[in-house]
């Protein structure tokens, strides 16, 4: 997995050297010289290499991934990297709390269980179409109202 950096140290109006920039953003040198070699600008040519901080903050936002966003109906695949519409169009609504929970159904194209975070409020805009089948929450065990009928605690030994 790839790291992540924190590019927001990096001044826009300051331009750093290779050695400086390493260490103002927790990355190796030879990071930055592969970055150079991919596209990153340098003021020119001469040594020492100077990096201008908006051309930095550029050449790392277009290396940011897309983000996909999900339309209603969908949910997001992380096997297959892409929103997919659930299999058969069907979904379970499971609650987490009183007013949140949890949409899952079964990804159509690699078979595994695809999720989405909603509120009892949202779910008809997040339903998109789908067959949605409302599940009761788990009872907790200390949400039970009756004693233990094998423990006398009056009892002395």
């Amino acid at each position: 997995m790839a790291r992540r950096f924190d590019c927001r140290r990096v001044k826009l109006h300051h331009s750093y050297t290779i050695s400086e920039l390493s260490a103002l953003i927790g990355a190796h040198k030879h990071t930055i010289g592969r970055w150079i070699a991919a596209g990153l600008k340098t003021t020119d040519a001469k040594r020492p290499l100077l990096i201008h901080g908006a051309d930095f903050r550029a050449f790392m936002k277009a290396r940011e991934p897309m983000k996909q966003r999900c339309q209603p109906g969908e949910f997001y695949c992380l096997g297959c990297r892409a929103p997919k519409r659930p299999a058969l169009d069907m979904a379970d609504y499971r609650p987490r709390t009183a007013l949140r929970g949890l949409l899952s159904g079964i990804c159509p194209a690699c078979g595994r269980m695809i999720y989405r975070a909603t509120t009892l409020a949202k779910l008809d805009q997040m339903r998109g179409g789908l067959d949605v089948a409302f599940q009761t929450a788990e009872q907790r065990l200390d949400d039970s109202a009756s004693a233990l009928l094998n423990a006398d605690f009056n009892e002395v030994r």
